[in-house]
């Protein structure tokens, strides 16, 4: 097959007269009907919710293996199976600690789910902070590409870190020098709240504290309290030097207070963490204490992996894939059920990339290796992605693409596919012409500062530097060709304020996923495309990623 450079793919896959686009059948080889099937077997009440380690993981895994098998995938996890191992911890903190804060006239018993979230992954029985000193760090930001440097080499061993949620220039106003330095609105690995906690790790913190604030997390502190002091990590050689002793969320109203008896006014504070020059700054006389229990209970979770080994260049990969778990058993709702399906999150990404690998299948042998992963753990933190990609046999390096699926819509054919994370790299630009090839738009992310693109599996492999392409229903409705743009913003508003997470998150007779198995197949043809091509696609000028892939250019020819 002709090997195509980026430039002579996109020019393939926009060559086709609008004639033949309108006449092309949306979904191409992906099926609707099966996206359908596979998401309403995997939500039903036997899957128990698929929780990491819980009663329906056996049962999730025995059907994913199923499917790879029937679809005659070669196994790429363990020792020749399709499944991978995953050793998790699950870390809860136990009711009944004790937590207070101390200030210049302010002495003030603190309370978990209203005041504060704490958790500790680490593996300890007992947490016990007395009296360590609060430092304010701003957004806690050290990014050398962008002249940047909260820190300014501060000592933070024995002391609780307090922080700003996102960017710098997430609230910037007209005229101030950080205005899109870090994308505006739109949130970087930065702004995140994972970010933060490594950057505190990295600076020998006591542990970490982030102020919240709805705006800048994107979600409300009644999304913080859900999970009350429950956490999952993987399980770690050194977990001391991976993980804070404490790290959690505090309220906006009592930061306020506290810098108000430590003599700092709060939004001077944040207006000063605006500007280059800022230095962290002690609450002078402020001191954290804490004493709580912390329960932790170590359990094996595994990943399912298939792939399609490249005819040409089996060494060069591309990556399609989704998580099987949800949220498990909770407590009863208003109707009384417990079990939490997760099924448009994400039985429907799970389906989707069974089908994907049912088209690959269904053509030619692909030059290069597609792989097909089904991970678990990415609603407790990424953590199957990121324990596959820290130990992958296929290097970053040589990973042509990373393509997730995730929360697919039940909304039927639509005019667009609304593009997760846009702007960062040159797969955006495979897609608008594989769109464009089936009469379609590509919608930017029109919610950037939620900060989707860094909260599903494919960041696991974005942060190594490998181009990512996520395709998730969760930041704005897509044009739905019954109903408008209208009817697709208030069924992600309806869905993420009632049913995200939740226990009506369940497979409905209503669904129509046409809509969805369009997008797959776009996300189809552009892999495919690579996969039989030497394009290496990169990431764009300014974003923080490609300084990274190019630490592997000597990989790629």
């Amino acid at each position: 097959m002709r090997r195509l450079s980026l430039l002579a793919a996109l020019a393939v896959l926009a060559a086709a007269p609008a004639a033949a686009r309108q006449q092309a059948p949306d979904t191409g080889p992906i099926s609707a009907q099966r996206i359908s099937d596979i998401t309403r077997e995997l939500a039903s009440d036997p899957y128990a919710g698929r929780a990491p380690g819980g009663p329906g993981e056996a049962k999730t895994i025995d059907y994913l293996v199923a499917q790879f098998r029937a679809l005659g995938l070669e196994p790429a996890g363990d020792n020749g199976a399709f499944t991978q191992e995953v050793q998790l911890y699950r870390f809860q903190t136990q009711a009944g600690g004790t937590y207070a804060l101390k200030a210049p006239g302010l002495s003030k018993a603190l309370q978990t789910q209203t005041d504060l979230r704490i958790e500790t992954q680490r593996p300890v029985e007992r947490v016990q902070i007395q009296d360590a000193p609060l430092v304010f760090v701003g957004y806690g930001v050290t990014a050398p590409e962008r002249g940047w440097d909260d820190f300014k080499g501060v000592d933070l061993k024995g002391k609780i870190a307090l922080f700003l949620i996102n960017d710098p220039d997430f609230e910037a106003k007209d005229g101030e020098a950080v205005a899109g330095k870090f994308g505006g609105r739109a949130a970087t690995y930065y702004a995140r709240w994972t970010y933060k906690y490594e950057e505190a790790v990295r600076r020998g913190a006591l542990g970490a504290l982030i102020v919240h604030e709805t705006a800048g997390a994107a979600y409300p502190w009644s999304v913080v309290a859900a999970s009350g002091g429950e956490s999952y990590d993987v399980v770690r050689k050194d977990p001391a030097s991976a993980r804070l002793l404490l790290q959690g969320w505090i309220q906006r109203p009592l930061t306020v207070e506290l810098f108000k008896a430590a003599g700092l006014d709060f939004e001077a504070e944040k207006a000063r963490a605006r500007t280059a020059a800022f230095r962290p700054v002690p609450l002078k006389g402020a001191t954290f204490s804490a004493d709580y229990r912390n329960a932790f209970t170590q359990l094996m979770s595994r990943n399912v992996v298939g792939a399609i080994r490249g005819s040409r260049y089996p060494d060069e990969t591309i990556m399609y894939a989704s998580h099987w778990d949800a949220y498990g058993i909770g407590a009863p709702d208003a109707a009384g059920a417990t079990i939490r399906p997760g099924a448009l999150d994400s039985a429907t990404g799970v389906a989707a990339v069974i089908e994907t690998a049912r088209a690959f299948k269904a053509g030619p042998r692909p030059e290069r290796t597609i792989l097909f992963a089904q991970w678990t753990g990415e609603e407790r933190g990424l953590l199957g992605s990121e324990f596959y990609a820290q130990g992958s046999p296929y290097p970053a390096g040589k990973m042509v693409a990373s393509i997730a699926y995730d929360t697919l819509h039940p909304l039927g054919p639509t005019r667009d596919v609304v593009l997760i994370g846009s702007g960062q790299n040159q797969l955006e630009d495979l897609l608008k012409a594989a769109a464009a090839k089936r009469g379609r738009t590509v919608t930017p992310d029109p919610r950037p500062e939620r900060a989707l693109n860094y909260r599903a599996d494919h960041f696991s492999f974005g942060r190594r530097g490998v181009p990512t392409l996520l395709l998730m229903a969760l930041a704005g409705g897509p044009d739905v060709v019954d109903g408008g743009r209208a009817k697709g913003d208030k069924w992600v508003e309806d869905f993420t304020a009632r049913c995200y997470h939740q226990t009506c998150d369940r497979w409905e007779p209503w669904h129509d996923y046409s809509g969805a198995a369009a997008d797959v197949n776009l996300a189809f043809e552009i892999g495919r495309d690579l996969a039989n091509s030497r394009a290496w696609p990169d990431w764009n000028e300014g974003s923080e990623l490609k300084p990274i892939r190019a630490q592997t250019g000597s990989q790629r020819k």
